[in-house]
């Protein structure tokens, strides 16, 4: 069988969602004849009817429902290759995390990595699907938990995170030595996920009395006097990890996983836990 062009691909796709040989035309901007001729082409070579037409009606048949799915896929997949390249090429890498999540390990590897490579070539993306984000091509890697979905990507543990709840410094919970999640649940403004911020606007947030949050413990390191970090009791620490494409051969991951274990250390002991909020205790 011949390899099917990306240009009919995008012929099909135009079709199939437009219903209609003009129309599908108009917005690939070619004529209904050719489009029609590339379509019946691309039936005859693959063996099978990909729609029902009559002078009225298109529509799509089963084998060219499957075919709808496969086509988005590919275009998909082509458009990730090239946008990994691109990025690749330009030396940025991409990092996808979750808000407050290993705060204090990005920061010691985001310093790292710049002091080799210079200024502006790490950009980290806040997203709760960090996931996603690595297999769409939204980004290289992603920093996220061993407990999600890590179909087609290879991935590696790096270190541990204790919850730690943000509250303001006012709060009646801030002067605890812990709290519990039951405690945290009755404020208004706990959240049970973090807002897809930055890391300084979560802080603020927590600062105005406007949110309380559970975090990893490594934030604790950012707080200013007007927020306290109290840890959490009855949750289990997080393994964070690293994950990239599977298929992925990007040299900058190798270089990022070793900065990220020879920065572990220092944020992954529970004792770092207790430093850091021994202020708030008082």
């Amino acid at each position: 069988m011949d390899r099917v062009e990306v240009r009919q691909l995008e012929y099909f796709i135009a079709l199939a969602e437009e219903l209609h040989f003009s129309r599908a035309a108009e917005r690939l901007g070619i004529a209904p004849p050719p489009l029609s001729r590339a379509i019946a082409q691309r039936e005859r070579r693959l063996g099978v009817k990909l729609f029902e037409r009559t002078s009225r009606h298109v529509e799509l048949t089963p084998a060219g429902k499957v075919f709808l799915v496969e086509a988005r896929k590919a275009l998909q997949a082509i458009d990730r290759v090239v946008q990994r390249t691109l990025h690749a090429a330009g030396g940025t890498l991409r990092i996808a995390v979750a808000p407050g999540m290993g705060s204090g390990l990005l920061r010691d590897t985001h310093r790292r990595y710049q002091a080799h490579h210079g200024h502006d070539t790490m950009q980290l993306i806040f997203t709760h699907d960090q996931a996603t984000a690595v297999r769409t091509g939204q980004a290289d890697v992603a920093l996220l938990c061993a407990t999600e979905d890590l179909r087609d990507l290879e991935s590696s543990d790096i270190a541990q995170e204790y919850p730690v709840a943000l509250l303001p410094a006012h709060h009646p919970l801030a002067a605890r030595s812990d709290v519990s999640l039951a405690r945290l649940r009755s404020d208004p403004a706990y959240l049970p996920e973090c807002p897809a911020t930055g890391l300084d606007e979560l802080i603020d947030r927590v600062a105005l009395g406007r949110l309380v949050v559970v975090v990893g413990h490594s934030v604790t390191d950012r707080l200013g006097s007007a927020v306290m970090g109290v840890p959490v009791t009855g949750l289990p620490p997080t393994d964070l990890l690293l994950a990239w494409p599977a298929e992925s051969r990007d040299r900058r991951i190798a270089e990022i996983l070793d900065l990220a274990r020879t920065v572990t250390p220092s944020v992954s002991r529970p004792t770092m836990v207790r430093a850091a909020i021994t202020p708030a205790a008082g």
